[in-house]
């Protein structure tokens, strides 16, 4: 290491102690001199330490086969010896105040060890660490209040969704299981963390914004990965009468529009070419769709009392996410035998069963086959026929879940958007198609 890099790894090992000792200094300020275990200087010190130490151990002379070992056990007994006096230091602290926090001795340790990294590793990542941790510091009050105000119901669904995500979803094996090219568990699963997340974030959005703010925020982001799912957790509040029907399905007709928009999204850039005829429908069933929630929500914006009323009783429920989503994996593989039995003809039919659970797969799909397999006709057919699925499945999800003016709601709304885009799509083929 030549002597402008050591010094520029010192210089962050120092910025670093400087903004966590920020943080740490800011909140005591108003403590009285000596009474404090470590402010600005002490934290800046502490990076700054880490960072010599680690020029030290780097410096010392070692044989190559020894190298790593000499380095770790230096690096490891100053961090222990600074880890004591941190720590002792803390403890007399909180002694002399009457409370108990291991804050300021966690932070400490953290600032030596970042200071070290910062020049053994990357100082990006080691910089990057520091401003996490300045900002976890920073929103004490923030954090504390959040979890104070967390019920159980909400903590063990945020728990299970992070579980299925970060621990489910690696372990499971990425490759097709059975006939007609099978169905890749990992995907499956994926559904099911989508069906999750978007009943989670309906859930927050509701208890953070307002009923009605927050069923189309949601509906709106939820609509970016998958309207179904909007769907179906909507469909599944509607059931257990947990908001106004007429909101929900507004929420649904926003997610829907968002899913017509994702597709021509899609299309534009994977291949351009067939934009001419697919955006035209997709386009007047979204403009048909936001109409429909425009609408309802002037309708329902009368009685402000049923906005007030809506309380989601639980973010999600594990067990029929996965089944639903077991169902979902199972219409994908009768959709792929009967596009391999039925050749062309076939991948329209194979997209109609695909498009009641994944439009993006089988627009991607039809996209790629265009124009080797299939004529650019044929593509957009099967593209538009996916969606027309989709939408139809709306009113199939509304009546055996969410039954009552809610499905009656959907059924207008499929009927609608599929009316509206299905005259634009006889339009585009008889005047652009060749």
């Amino acid at each position: 290491m030549d002597l402008d890099e050591l010094i520029s790894r010192l210089g962050v090992a120092l910025g670093i102690g400087l903004l966590i000792g920020l943080e740490r200094g800011w909140r005591r300020r108003g403590a009285t001199a000596g009474s404090r275990a470590a402010g600005i200087r002490t934290f800046a010190l502490s990076g700054l330490l880490g960072g010599v130490i680690a020029a030290l151990a780097l410096a010392l002379p070692k044989q190559e086969a020894v190298g790593a070992a000499t380095l770790a056990i230096v690096l490891g007994v100053a961090f222990a010896a600074y880890s004591a006096v941190i720590a002792l230091f803390t403890r007399d602290e909180n002694q002399a105040a009457g409370h108990f926090s291991a804050t300021t001795a966690i932070a400490g340790m953290l600032t030596f060890a970042l200071g070290a990294y910062a020049l053994l590793g990357d100082m990006r990542v080691a910089a990057g660490a520091a401003v996490a941790a300045t900002a976890l510091l920073a929103a004490r009050e923030e954090l504390h209040g959040w979890v104070e105000k967390i019920t159980w119901p909400e903590l063990r669904s945020a728990v299970v969704l992070l579980a299925m995500t970060f621990i489910g979803l690696p372990i499971l094996p990425d490759a097709p299981l059975g006939p007609f090219g099978g169905v890749n568990p990992r995907e499956v699963w994926l559904i099911a963390i989508v069906l999750a997340s978007v009943s989670f974030l309906g859930y927050v959005a509701v208890k953070y914004f307002g009923a009605r703010r927050g069923l189309l925020l949601a509906a709106a982001a939820g609509g970016v990965a998958s309207s179904t799912a909007v769907t179906i957790a909507n469909a599944r509040r509607a059931a257990t009468r947990e908001g106004p029907p007429r909101l929900l399905a507004a929420g649904v007709a926003v997610a829907s529009a968002v899913m017509f928009v994702r597709v021509v999204g899609i299309v534009a850039a994977l291949k351009v070419e067939l934009l001419v005829l697919v955006a035209p429908a997709l386009i007047a069933a979204a403009l048909t769709a936001l109409g429909f929630a425009v609408a309802w929500m002037i309708w329902q914006h009368a009685d402000r009392d049923e906005y007030r009323s809506v309380k989601f009783r639980n973010p999600f429920d594990l067990l029929s996410v996965v089944g639903f989503a077991v169902f979902l994996a199972v219409i994908i593989v009768l959709g792929r035998a009967v596009g391999e039995a039925f050749g062309a003809t076939g991948a329209v039919a194979g997209a109609i069963f695909v498009g009641l659970v994944d439009v993006d797969a089988v627009t991607v799909s039809m996209v790629r086959l265009t124009p080797d397999t299939l004529s650019r006709t044929q593509a957009v057919f099967a593209i538009l026929a996916a969606v027309a699925s989709d939408t139809v499945s709306k009113i199939a999800i509304g009546a055996a879940i969410g039954r009552g003016w809610f499905a009656a709601d959907l059924a207008v709304l499929a009927c609608g958007c599929l009316a509206v885009g299905g005259a634009a799509a006889w339009l585009t083929f008889a005047y652009l198609a060749p």
